[in-house]
C-alpha cells in the first residue's frame, strides 16, 4: 500500500488540501474551500471518482476542514482506506527561528504565535490550520514545513538592510525570503534534469505566479533571495509593487495623508499588474497587450524588466550559472515572459530556442549550444511538504 501524506494550507478565509502519495507526489485527491466566514462559501473537491462541488456558508476552518473530510468519504479516497504517515502543513514565517521543517508540539505553536508580527496576515491562519487538525486527526503527527526555511542559507551580507543595528534584534528587521518550498524543490529537480548533484550545481529559480520571486542557489543553498521581510520586496507581481523608494511611504503621508496602513494595503493589494492595469491576472494582461492596449504594453514591461534585472544580479552573485529555471502559472506558460526577460542576455551564454520556447515539449527550451540551460519545470509543493514531512518522521 502507498504511504501517503495529507498536507493542508490554510489561508486567512481559505483551506487547500491535498492527499499526497510520498512516491510519486501525485495528489491522489484535493480540494479547495473559499469564501470561510462569509454567507456563501465555495468548496471543490477533485477526488478519483471525479470532481465535486458545492456552495454553502462554512464558518470557520474547522467546519471547512470538516467538510473536507466528508468529500473525502463521499467522493473518495475514504482517509481510512489509505495510510497516512502524517498531516503536513504550509506555515508561511520561521523568522530566523526555523531553518528547517519540524514537528509540530506546543513549543512550535508557542514559537510560530511569537513571529505572528512578522506576518500578520499568514501565520494566524496557519496556526488556526495546524490547531484545528490536531483536533480532527489527534492520532496522527504533525510537519510545520515553512516557506522561509530554505532562505536561512543567506549569508549575513544578503540578509541584513542597512538600517539602525538594533532594528534586527529588536523588531526582527532583516530579508527572510519566501516561496522557499517551492525554490527547493523547482532547484533540486533542476540538478537531476541536468544529471547532476545539486551540491555541483548554481542554479537561478524564478517562481513567477500570482505572488513572484527570484532565488540564487549555490549548491543547493539559497544564497540570495528577492523577497525580503516581507513578500512585497522585489519582482513585480499581481497585485504587488515590488522594490520601491521606501521614502514613499513617507512622501505620501505629506502630500496625500495617507497613513502607513493606506499605504502599506495599497502597495499588497492595489499594485503591480493590478496597479498599472486593473488586473492582476497575467493571462488577461497578455490579452489586452495582443489587442494593442498601452497600459497592459507598459505593464509587461516593466514586469520583464524588472526580471531580467534580477536575473543579471544574481548571476554576478553565483559567478558561474548552470541552469534559469522558470516555475510556477506564468513562468511556465507564457512564452512571452521568458524571451523577453532573457533577451540580450546571449553574451552571458544565455540562448533560448525559439521553438521550444513557443512550444515546449519537455523542460529545455534553450538552444542546443547555449551553455547556460534555460528549462521550465512545474512546481509541487505539496509533494515537498510531504516529503519533508516524511524525512522529519524518519530523523525522530
Amino acid at each position: 500500500m502507498n504511504e501517503h501524506v495529507l498536507v493542508i494550507n490554510a489561508g486567512s478565509s481559505s483551506l487547500k488540501y491535498s492527499l499526497v502519495d510520498t512516491d510519486s507526489g501525485d495528489a491522489v485527491a484535493s480540494g479547495l474551500v473559499e469564501k470561510i466566514g462569509e454567507d456563501q462559501s465555495r468548496h471543490v473537491h477533485h477526488g478519483p471518482s471525479g470532481d465535486a462541488e458545492d456552495a454553502q456558508a462554512v464558518a470557520d476552518h474547522e467546519a471547512a476542514l470538516e467538510a473536507a473530510v466528508r468529500a473525502f468519504e463521499e467522493h473518495g479516497p475514504a482517509l481510512d482506506s489509505v495510510e497516512i504517515l502524517a498531516v503536513g502543513h504550509r506555515v508561511v514565517h520561521g523568522g530566523d527561528r526555523f531553518a528547517a521543517p519540524a514537528l509540530v508540539d506546543d513549543e512550535l505553536i508557542a514559537a510560530v504565535t511569537d513571529l505572528v508580527p512578522l506576518a500578520p496576515l499568514h501565520n494566524p491562519a496557519n496556526l488556526e490550520g495546524i490547531e484545528v487538525a490536531r483536533r480532527l486527526f489527534p492520532d496522527l503527527p504533525h510537519v510545520a514545513v515553512f516557506d522561509t526555511a530554505f532562505h536561512q542559507t543567506l549569508p549575513p551580507y544578503a540578509y541584513t538592510y542597512a538600517v539602525p543595528a538594533s532594528w534586527l534584534d529588536d523588531y526582527g528587521i532583516r530579508r527572510y525570503g519566501f516561496h522557499g518550498t517551492s525554490h527547493a524543490f523547482v532547484s533540486e529537480q533542476a540538478a537531476r534534469l541536468l544529471d547532476r548533484d545539486p551540491a555541483d550545481v548554481n542554479v537561478i529559480v524564478l517562481h513567477l505566479g500570482n505572488g513572484c520571486s527570484a532565488t540564487a542557489v549555490r549548491a543547493g543553498k539559497s544564497v540570495d533571495t528577492s523577497m525580503g521581510m516581507t513578500p512585497l520586496e522585489g519582482l513585480v507581481m499581481g497585485t504587488r509593487s515590488g522594490d520601491l523608494d521606501p521614502a514613499i511611504h513617507g512622501h505620501l503621508a505629506r502630500v496625500a495623508d495617507r497613513s502607513a496602513e493606506d499605504t502599506d494595503r495599497a502597495l499588497n493589494k492595489e499594485s503591480g499588474l493590478k496597479g498599472l492595469t486593473g488586473v492582476n491576472d497575467f493571462r488577461e494582461v497578455s490579452r489586452r497587450r495582443a489587442d494593442g492596449d498601452e497600459a497592459a504594453k507598459l505593464a509587461f514591461d516593466v514586469y520583464c524588466y524588472r526580471l531580467k534585472k534580477y536575473i543579471g544580479a544574481y548571476y554576478a552573485v553565483l559567478g558561474t550559472v548552470d541552469a534559469i529555471v522558470f516555475t510556477a502559472g506564468v513562468g511556465q506558460n507564457s512564452a512571452e515572459v521568458r524571451a523577453a526577460a532573457l533577451d540580450g542576455l546571449e553574451a552571458l551564454g544565455i540562448r533560448l530556442d525559439p521553438a521550444r520556447n513557443a512550444d515546449p515539449s519537455g523542460p529545455v527550451v534553450s538552444a542546443d549550444d547555449s551553455p547556460v540551460a534555460v528549462l521550465v519545470i512545474p512546481t509541487n509543493e505539496e509533494w515537498q511538504i510531504a516529503r519533508q514531512s516524511v524525512e522529519v518522521l524518519a530523523a525522530r
